[in-house]
């Protein structure tokens, strides 16, 4: 039997302020621009090492 996902309030603003964070911290998820980074793996790898230090520190 598969797992039913999370729902409710509490697990909707956890989402949103963990999204809020990451708007107001990485400047580039935030600008408007398709343009925000020269290539993907480099975005992949800002927001990563932003989460691994967000996360586990």
């Amino acid at each position: 039997m598969a797992a039913s996902p999370l729902t409710g309030k509490i697990f909707t603003q956890r989402i949103e302020r963990n999204n809020l964070t990451l708007r107001t911290r990485i400047k580039r998820l935030a600008r408007k621009t398709i343009c925000f980074s020269r290539s993907v793996e480099i975005h992949e790898k800002v927001i990563g090492t932003f989460i691994e230090k967000h996360m586990f520190y």
